[in-house]
């Protein structure tokens, strides 16, 4: 059975519940709401989804696949485009698609090897830019999971960091997959508290105060551990199609 489609009222609807669950989780941590960014995830939806979106307000984006990324930001562009909204690149990136990546993403989540920074770097450089980055750390150990172990996001961060057209802003993760409140207290909470103790305890040149963590099923979790982005999919538009 098919359903209609989301109009630009629902989508806000769906959107002020879920700032209204940021601001408890904010007020539980004693943290202003406005330091947490809503990124709106759009992977496999429709481009008029994202039209949709925009029009009821929302102004960031996340898609995993640049291909995707590249369909929907040329219906709404992000602002690297010259755009009102924000474009976030938040799955495992392949070495060939850096061109594309570079001159899409405001914002790039899933810098996982110095190799892919190289390639970053220098496809940012022809485009005339400097791309934000976030280093992915797989605070969960997670086989199936790309982004560096924790006790090699340091160096990660260092060297991204001297590459001249990228910028390192944060770190990001996922963590492990749960269910339940006992688990996410558990598992998903001290894993959280690991990315940002990660982000305290760096003492290079960058600045990581972005940290990218939570999706529909922990963003909360993640607020209360100081998260500045949540990435959050299915609470906004339902399941994928």
């Amino acid at each position: 059975m098919l359903t209609a489609p989301l109009t630009p009222a629902d989508i806000a609807a769906n959107a002020a519940a879920v700032r209204e669950r940021i601001a408890a989780a904010c007020a539980r941590a004693g943290r202003d709401p406005g330091g947490v960014t809503l990124v709106a995830v759009t992977k496999t939806h429709p481009p008029e989804l994202v039209a949709a979106a925009a029009e009821a307000g929302l102004a960031d984006f996340g898609e995993n696949r640049v291909q995707e990324l590249i369909a929907k930001s040329d219906g709404v562009p992000g602002a690297t485009m010259g755009g009102a909204v924000r474009w976030h690149l938040i799955g495992h990136l392949q070495r060939n698609k850096a061109r594309e990546a570079a001159a899409r993403a405001d914002l790039f989540h899933a810098l996982d090897s110095t190799r892919l920074a190289a390639a970053l770097d220098g496809a940012a450089g022809a485009a005339g830019r400097v791309l934000d980055c976030l280093v992915q750390v797989n605070v969960s150990g997670e086989g199936s999971k790309s982004g560096v172990a924790p006790d090699e996001a340091h160096a990660l961060v260092g060297e991204a960091s001297a590459f001249s057209h990228l910028r390192v802003v944060g770190l990001m993760t996922l963590a492990a997959p749960v269910e339940g409140a006992d688990e996410l207290e558990r598992v998903v909470r001290p894993q959280f508290q690991l990315l940002r103790r990660l982000a305290e305890t760096y003492r290079g040149g960058a600045r990581l105060d972005v940290l990218s963590m939570g999706m529909s099923g922990d963003f909360e979790v993640a607020v209360e551990e100081g998260a500045t982005h949540v990435r959050v999919g299915s609470a906004l538009f339902g399941a994928r199609p």
